[in-house]
């Protein structure tokens, strides 16, 4: 059974060396594009996993529509909310958004939430080259399928490690629960935890064994629908491809293996890295990684794909698609084998891939701040530091759950250095958790076992990766380190959809006095409605 940790550190330090690190881009002189893209979001039953479920679609897509980009183009997104009872707001996670918090898309923290009827305009530039995603940042949405994958080409010219074909795998976990009875369970007293997910999707398929319902109700799950056929993703031989992987999953860690075939990592969260040979990739939910991957097996007959659980007691099926040779045929009724993956808790093993990734040399908390709307938060300053004599590996014999709306407030421009350290859950074990920073990338210092000593600990300070995502492996910590540069207030937390609902994550704010006033779109929520303009 899952719990939230009830005691993982956050320790921030500021550093006072002279560390001038600037984490601008230079576009070159080239025109840039403008795509203006309208959604509407909207209910739709599909048929994901052969079950059928009130989805939420992007212009009746699930997952939504594919953003494609040049690096220095600007998107301009209206989303109309055609929802009967639910907000929406979508967040563009890995875009860094630099001087631009107010479209970040973080309902309560830089937005209210477009209602149903609504309408919201996201506009924002895709500075940095790489691979991305979007997604619902309202409730527990982005579980009913609100997301797509975003994909930012380098301009003519630049360099880059993988001039290839592009090869796009969305991963999720699919549950046949709605998030709205998600979070019923969440916020009962005592809660109840929301178990694991039914299936596994590749590129919005995958396949839940109907029997199990013990009905023969063709239209409550229909194992003869296309929807749920496996995705197919179509190759020529002796050709190498990139494919650009997301995990959008709402809780599953997930290891991602195509038989016969290695992998050479070569970028992640939009930052490249020195190249290394993988069997199966590790990806938590939240992260983005480019392979290459060679197609010189033999050509005459076609491949399996799989996803499997990993991390956590695995109770969902392993996801399957096919690597199809073209030009052979798909035979429905002779499927290549897929591959079994990795163990589930070979815990090292994942904290090994993780280590050998290198870089190549409810009334929004902004809005409260520029405004001066009192009793939004709390001003007071979030504790330093920890007692490091505490036992984190201790249950607590009183296990009530504090709130808080306090914010980390750092000086604009310096760095910081964060340590997230795992401890021991109240149901007596301790699980992986993917921490995601908006509005900014972090150096990956290391990661480590058992408790951080910063006396013994081991950091790579020649050749961090940047990355917006990072795992925290279970009894062990992460070492992160960061640059205040981007003004605003911005959200760190646990990209597990349950956990964030249950209050796992930290505002940092810096510089908030350089940001512009809220335009009006993004107010309306709380206490900003005395704010709206007539």
């Amino acid at each position: 059974m899952a719990r939230l940790s009830h005691s993982i550190a956050i320790l921030t330090k500021l550093q006072v060396s002279c560390i001038f690190i600037l984490l601008t881009t230079v576009i070159p002189n080239v025109e840039a594009r403008t795509h203006n893209l309208t959604w509407k979001v909207t209910y739709e039953y599909k048929y994901l996993d052969c079950f059928k479920k009130l989805a939420i679609a992007i212009n009746g897509q699930t997952p939504g529509p594919h953003i494609n980009a040049t690096r220095g183009d600007t998107i301009i997104v209206t989303v109309l909310n055609n929802l009967l009872m639910e907000n929406v707001a979508i967040h563009w996670h890995g875009i860094r958004q630099l001087g631009n918090g107010w479209n970040d898309g973080t309902d309560s923290v830089n937005q209210c939430a477009a209602m149903p009827g609504e309408y919201f305009t996201y506009q924002f530039v895709v500075d940095q080259a790489g691979t991305y995603m979007y997604h619902s940042h309202y409730g527990m949405q982005k579980s009913s399928g609100l997301y797509g994958l975003i994909t930012v080409n380098p301009l003519p010219g630049e360099e880059t490690p993988s001039h290839f074909e592009d090869r796009e795998i969305i991963l999720s976990d699919w549950y046949h629960d709605s998030a709205y009875e998600h979070a019923v369970k969440l916020s009962s007293k005592p809660y109840v935890w929301i178990g694991e997910p039914q299936s596994l999707l590749i590129n919005g398929r995958g396949r839940y064994q109907c029997e199990l319902l013990g009905v023969s109700n063709h239209d409550q799950c229909n194992g003869s629908s296309t929807e749920c056929s496996p995705d197919v993703v179509k190759v020529k031989p002796k050709q190498t491809y990139r494919f650009r992987i997301a995990s959008l999953t709402s809780l599953s860690a997930l290891s991602f293996q195509i038989e016969g075939h290695k992998m050479t990592v070569v970028e992640t969260d939009g930052m490249h890295v020195v190249p290394f040979v993988i069997d199966n990739l590790y990806i938590y939910s939240g992260e983005t990684y480019s392979v290459l991957v060679t197609t010189d097996q033999n050509h005459s007959r076609n491949y399996g794909i799989s996803i499997n659980v990993i991390a956590r007691t695995p109770e969902t099926p392993n996801g399957f698609a096919i690597l199809n040779y073209e030009p052979n045929p798909v035979d429905a009724q002779n499927l290549p084998q897929p591959p079994p993956g990795p163990l589930w808790n070979d815990t090292d093993s994942q904290r090994n891939q993780s280590l050998a990734i290198k870089g190549l040399r409810d009334t929004p908390y902004l809005v409260a701040l520029k405004l001066n709307i009192p009793d939004v938060f709390d001003p007071t300053p979030s504790p330093e530091d920890y007692d490091h004599s505490y036992n984190i590996y201790e249950i607590p014999e009183n296990t009530n759950a504090t709130t808080s709306t306090s914010i980390y407030r750092l000086p604009f421009n310096k760095t910081v250095d964060i340590i997230l350290q795992n401890a021991k859950s109240m149901g007596g074990d301790s699980e992986t958790h993917p921490w995601h920073l908006h509005g900014h990338n972090f150096w990956v210092l290391g990661f480590g076992k058992d408790k951080f000593n910063p006396s013994t600990a081991s950091l790579n300070l020649e050749n961090p990766i940047m990355k917006n995502t990072v795992p925290l492996f279970p009894y062990g910590w992460t070492a992160l380190r960061f640059r205040t540069d981007n003004p605003g207030i911005w959200l760190f937390h646990c990209h597990i959809e349950a956990h964030f609902y249950l209050g796992m994550l930290v505002l940092f704010e810096s510089g908030s006095d350089m940001v512009t006033k809220p335009p009006q779109q993004n107010m309306g929520c709380g206490k900003t409605k005395n704010y709206i303009n007539p």
